[in-house]
């Protein structure tokens, strides 16, 4: 199979003088520009008609304004090769091109003054600067009345903790007075009590010293301790009822030496021992500050004393003499 015929290359372009121009154009002649052949000033395209059967065409007002640029940079001046005088020309002259270069056309914005520029500025400057200051004072006068809320603030708890504490102490103290005064009133009344009954008691001896006092620890006690108060008088003392009872026990007994036994109407045993003598007998009854008998120095003794003790019911163990007797009233 015999292969295709290549294509022709295509056509050259020819090339005129500062433009570019196809084949099918036609031939392009050199063109000088004249008085008779440049254009107004303002208009926008220059044809040129061709004669002959070929017609005319028109180049666009781009590829002349190349053409005549070249030739003005040439030296201002372009000249026709049939021979007319040249003409001086500009880029003024020429439709379209002037437009494009020219330094006086009325589109061109006028140049703002440097001194303008600097002033919008500074105004600018000073309207932010006003700004931010107003911005600053806001911020502190809002910052000084939140300080000035919480120092009010601060201010009333102080007041409300102060009255708070006032009031407390207030009320602690009336508390304290109150409690001042029950204890007042339960002294008065207790020893309202006392006075009534030291009335009904009595002290078991006079003109005495205490020389033994009860739980007393030694040698001298078969117990080990002492268990009961020692009234040291003068042999022959009187000795006296501590309150009213019965005569339960009257004798001699061994260590107590003469020892009385009375019982009180609550069952309280009140023991008198180391008597000298005994005044009264057993089933007797007696009365408060009655004689029963003397003091003495009989019985397991280093002298002549009054040995007395308290046994509440009838108990084995007694308790503080001291103690019951000022229970009573009455003061050692």
């Amino acid at each position: 199979m015999a292969n295709r015929t290549a294509p022709e290359a295509p056509a050259q372009p020819t090339f005129g003088f500062g433009g570019y121009r196809v084949e099918e154009e036609g031939p392009w002649e050199e063109w000088n520009p004249t008085a008779d052949s440049v254009p107004a000033k303002g208009k926008h395209r220059v044809a040129r008609q061709r004669a002959g059967a070929g017609g005319g065409f028109a180049r666009s007002s781009t590829v002349l304004g190349v053409g005549v640029i070249a030739a003005v940079s040439a030296g201002g001046m372009a000249s026709a090769n049939t021979g007319n005088a040249p003409v001086s020309i500009s880029v003024d002259d020429i439709p379209g091109v002037g437009s494009l270069v020219s330094d006086d056309d009325d589109r061109t914005p006028e140049a703002t003054p440097i001194a303008s520029i600097v002033s919008e500025a500074g105004q600018e400057s000073a309207d932010a600067a006003e700004a931010l200051r107003n911005r600053i004072i806001a911020q502190a006068e809002s910052q000084a009345t939140q300080a000035e809320q919480q120092a009010k603030v601060a201010a009333q708890r102080a007041e409300a903790d102060a009255a708070a504490k006032a009031a407390k102490a207030a009320q602690a103290n009336v508390e304290e007075a109150k409690e001042e005064a029950d204890a007042a009133a339960k002294r008065k009344a207790e020893e309202a009590r006392l006075a009534e009954l030291a009335k009904q008691y009595a002290l078991p001896t006079s003109s005495y010293t205490i020389t033994s006092t009860f739980g007393q620890s030694g040698a001298l006690w078969s117990s080990g301790y002492h268990t009961g108060l020692d009234f040291a008088a003068p042999t022959g003392t009187l000795l006296k009822a501590v309150h009213s009872g019965t005569i339960i026990e009257a004798g001699y007994a061994g260590s107590y030496g003469y020892l009385t036994k009375l019982k009180l109407d609550d069952g309280t045993e009140i023991w008198y021992a180391h008597q000298s003598s005994i005044s009264v007998s057993v089933g007797q009854r007696v009365g408060t500050g009655d004689v029963i008998g003397r003091v003495g120095a009989t019985g397991n003794v280093t002298g002549a004393h009054l040995h007395l003790e308290v046994h509440v019911n009838g108990s084995g163990s007694g308790i503080d003499p001291a103690a019951w007797l000022r229970s009573k009233g009455l003061t050692i």
